[in-house]
């Protein structure tokens, strides 16, 4: 673990805000211990959730994406741990663990040009030194019985997190992704792009569900790989939203079926969800209240391991919206999954 920057009492105080009658949810967190033995740690402490951040622009830049997702974990952190802590909240529950440090690979990309070819393939590489780092750090939370929540950096790192799941489980896993892109590109060199192939090519990933594809923003060539394959079914957000073919609700119900046969991961990409400050922003996408139903839905499956929050991409001007939605998600996945 030799890029896991741990979360400490000094950090802690020093974003945490009391107030007089109020209890906050920072104040009745786990936080780790140091110089002790992270597995060992994560297994006997008595919580259940997991979180900790990867920020990192990489997987975004190597994809000809917008940087930004390395600003969103500290935008979370600020907003998660002074919410109340309260009867639904359940902050005894969480442990803050940290941050992947990828400074010296964020370093690296600060010195490539995203118009330069040998420069994206530099940047490509060192998505797949990322890829290691997360899913050692995801089997391990999964291995000790844990369930991680991932906040921050690009899509890319969905690759990671399925991989660490599957390892730690010892079989391939299921994975819904609420997303206007599958992230299913090509195999050519790791990025934000195709996280998913990787996982599905590799043995990872079994069956893969895209919930709210955008049509104007997928290849005719993937979505007639989409309809071959039996293990991949999607529906888009055109037919939900605009055209209403499909209803919301049952949609939500068929996705269930097709992933809960097996443990599955949840992703959520921001890009997804109505005006939220990310990686490809979208003037037409899902509300923010459509997205919290979903996770709520999703969560309450005992099979759901794993909860993915990325490509949100704040600003100094945004990072208190964006910390707010990120908290939001986290503590509706807790409040559901907790109750399953």
């Amino acid at each position: 673990m030799e890029k896991l920057e741990v979360f400490n009492e000094t950090k802690l105080k020093s974003l945490l805000t009391k107030r007089s009658d109020e209890s906050k949810f920072g104040e009745h967190i786990h936080i780790p211990l140091q110089h002790t033995d992270i597995y060992e740690q994560i297994k006997t402490l008595d919580v259940q959730y997991i979180i900790f951040g990867i920020p990192e622009d990489v997987g975004v830049f190597a994809n000809l994406g917008k940087p930004g997702t390395s600003n969103a974990w500290d935008a979370c952190l600020m907003v998660l741990l002074n919410i109340q802590s309260n009867q639904f909240t359940h902050a005894n529950k969480v442990l803050v663990l940290g941050h992947l440090d990828f400074s010296k690979e964020m370093q690296k990309l600060s010195e490539l040009d995203q118009k330069n070819s040998k420069d994206i393939q530099k940047s490509r590489k060192l998505v797949s030194k990322i890829d290691k780092h997360v899913s050692d750090l995801v089997s391990i939370i999964v291995k000790a019985g844990k369930t991680p929540i991932v906040i921050g950096g690009g899509h890319n790192n969905a690759y990671g997190n399925i991989k660490g799941t599957s390892l730690a489980l010892k079989k391939p896993i299921n994975v819904i992704n609420f997303d206007a892109h599958t992230d299913f590109r090509n195999e050519e060199g790791r990025h934000s792009g195709n996280g998913f192939r990787y996982a599905y090519s590799e043995g990872f990933l079994k069956n893969y569900f895209i919930f709210g594809l955008h049509e104007n923003y997928t290849s005719e060539a993937i979505f007639k790989e989409l309809s071959d394959n039996p293990h991949i079914e999607f529906n888009s957000f055109e037919a939900i939203e605009v055209r209403k073919e499909l209803s919301f609700k049952s949609e939500l119900n068929r996705a269930l079926q097709f992933i809960q046969s097996k443990p599955f991961g949840v992703e959520i990409d921001c890009d997804a969800i109505l005006n939220i400050p990310s990686s490809a922003m979208t003037p037409s996408g899902f509300s923010t209240s459509k997205a919290r139903n979903f996770l709520h839905i999703m969560a309450q499956n005992k099979q759901a391991m794993y909860l993915h929050l990325c490509e949100a991409a704040p600003t100094p001007e945004t990072e208190s919206q964006v910390g707010k939605l990120l908290s939001y998600l986290i503590t509706d996945f807790i409040k559901a999954h907790n109750n399953a």
